[in-house]
């Protein structure tokens, strides 16, 4: 593990930025970029235009080490590069950004108020290939839509269970059980969440480090024991469908908790700005849920 990466990351000012829109949330992200469904034809071509986005965003000079601590990449943008360099390397090298990687293959259908990931077919091989391409952490997603114990038990140990195989790979695994802003009992869920998260906690060896990515909780400050917990590098959260404007009035009202938004950052950019117009767009977003973060 890169301890300049680690120490980044624990300690540094700033957010974690979210560029990793799968295969099936592309067409929606390049949308609201700008470009239609009928622009592309097939996967590689639409992979290679989203691609092009993150590579527009990833090079704006906006796009700064001073504000951003790490970026979260999808597996196909692992595999590509940025001007001759495989994408985390220039991430590393040329910004002093932390790459992580998103290794969830999407949801499964909802059962005890819950959506837990899909199984991770050849999760070892995406591991070691991320070993290779020196990605720091990875990243996977659960949803809980309403507050029923079995359901949220169940997550939370999918949830370490694979996280504790990421671990053994020498990646910190960002463990992200969403919480659907839109839920009737969205605090309640959030309690029985916290509960269970403490529970996996205490079964960690003593220098085991994960990160929490978690929905900006009901109550203010609700998360604070847990930023305190030994082996939680970070509590980092989604922006969950909010607005930018919104997440950010609520982020900031946590103190401790920094963003890792993806829809929040890439709102108001489009592929028909010069690029004048879309660093002055990507600086404000930027500064602003900067802000939120250090609150």
């Amino acid at each position: 593990m890169n301890t300049k990466q680690l120490d980044r990351i624990h300690t540094g000012k700033g957010f974690i930025a979210a560029l990793d829109q799968s295969g099936g949330s592309t067409p929606k992200a390049l949308l609201q970029y700008g470009i239609k469904e009928n622009s592309y034809s097939n996967d590689e071509e639409m992979y290679a235009l989203i691609h092009e986005m993150r590579t527009r965003v990833i090079k704006s000079p906006a796009f700064d080490s001073q504000f951003i601590l790490g970026a979260i990449l999808f597996e196909n943008t692992m595999d590509r590069s940025i001007d001759g360099q495989l994408t985390a390397d220039y991430l590393w090298e040329k910004k002093g950004i932390v790459p992580f990687l998103k290794v969830d293959k999407g949801l499964a259908d909802l059962g005890d108020g819950v959506q837990l990931m899909k199984p991770i077919s050849g999760l070892d091989d995406l591991l070691k290939r991320a070993v290779d391409r020196n990605i720091f952490g990875t990243k996977m997603r659960s949803v809980i839509m309403e507050a029923n114990p079995v359901g949220i038990r169940k997550l939370v140990e999918h949830q370490f269970a694979i996280g504790n195989q990421i671990i053994e790979m020498g990646l910190v695994p960002i463990i992200e059980p969403e919480v659907d802003i839109h839920s009737a009992d969205k605090a309640s869920s959030e309690k029985r969440l916290k509960d269970e998260i403490f529970e996996h906690l205490s079964t960690l060896g003593k220098d085991v480090k994960v990160m929490l990515k978690l929905s900006i909780p009901t109550e203010d400050n609700f998360y604070s024991d847990l930023m305190e917990d030994p082996h939680v590098l970070r509590v980092v959260a989604l922006s969950g469908g909010y607005t930018q404007a919104e997440a950010n009035e609520k982020l900031a009202r946590n103190h401790g908790l920094i963003a890792s938004f993806s829809r929040a950052l890439s709102e108001g950019l489009t592929a028909g700005q010069t690029d004048d117009e879309f660093n002055v767009m990507l600086s404000k977003s930027i500064q602003e849920i900067y802000e939120a973060s250090i609150k």
